[in-house]
């Protein structure tokens, strides 16, 4: 018997939408971020009724499963009404993006699963549920290792002079930033941490300067001694997924490798994992 099972994993800006059936992908294909905190019920349904529903108006969907940033407990039952109407069908499961990292890194096994993104974030797993999160507390407070923070860091680091010289020039003019810019960027305009998170590039480009390297070693060793040693990572396997997981895991790795932490998987995004718990 075929089975058609439609999986979403949703952050802020970008929806990513994926069909299979028996395992397979057949179709895969992007839209806007859906989130709860920031959309309502109806808005949600109008995003999915314009953009998702032509595209798989025909697709024989038995269940679906739809991961998302801000889909906490309080908000699951909003998103679920908002997917309903638009596909009626009786299996519909809403989690967070941090079960999603669970589900897609971990299955049904025990271990440790993060999120190095723009923001950060990490749980323990047993294999069906999280038994202890630290809380991210978001780029002001905490979310260590992720891109907002590296960036954060990055033009700390560079307007106060802290740079090898001719980096903190070499910033400003590929990002055709000002101190004036970048204060307003911060602390007026909106988003901060998506404009921090953007700067990441350029610490991957120059990753083999040393104060360069010491910002994102230190980032990472603050996550790790923050964040993943308060849970049993002695006896579990610690896994990422995420950009910045996935284009910094040489010295994610080395960072880990300092405090005797063992990193298992690194994905880049949560889907192939996700597919693979849900059809197998």
């Amino acid at each position: 018997m075929e089975k058609e099972i439609l999986i979403a994993d949703s952050g802020a800006t970008k929806t990513d939408w994926c069909l299979t059936k028996n395992g397979e992908i057949i179709q895969r294909f992007p839209t806007k971020g859906i989130s709860p905190v920031f959309q309502t019920g109806e808005e949600i349904a109008q995003e999915i009724r314009s953009h998702v529903y032509p595209e798989l108006k025909d697709a024989g969907i038995k269940a679906i499963y739809f991961y998302g940033a801000g889909c906490i407990p309080e908000k699951t039952e909003l998103v679920r009404e908002a997917i309903h109407q638009s596909f009626p069908v009786d299996t519909i499961h809403v989690h967070s993006d941090l079960v999603a990292a669970a589900h897609s890194l971990c299955g049904h096994s025990a271990g440790i699963a993060c999120i190095l993104g723009t923001g950060s974030n990490s749980c323990q797993w047993d294999g069906s549920f999280i038994v202890k999160q630290i809380s991210p507390l978001g780029f002001i407070l905490g979310d260590e290792g992720s891109g907002a923070v590296l960036g954060k860091n990055l033009v700390g680091d560079a307007l106060k002079n802290q740079l090898t010289d001719g980096l903190k020039e070499a910033l400003l003019d590929e990002y055709d930033l000002t101190p004036a810019i970048i204060i307003d960027k911060v602390y007026r305009q909106p988003f901060p941490n998506r404009f921090l998170a953007s700067l990441s590039p350029f610490l991957l480009k120059h990753i083999g300067d040393q104060s360069i390297r010491q910002i994102v070693i230190r980032s990472f060793s603050a996550f790790f001694e923050r964040n993943v040693m308060q849970y049993d990572y002695q006896k579990n396997i610690i896994n990422f997924v995420g950009s910045i997981a996935w284009y910094f895991s040489a010295p994610l790795k080395e960072a880990a490798a300092e405090k005797g932490i063992e990193v298992g998987i690194i994905a880049q995004s949560p889907m192939p994992g996700l597919v693979e718990y849900h059809n197998y």
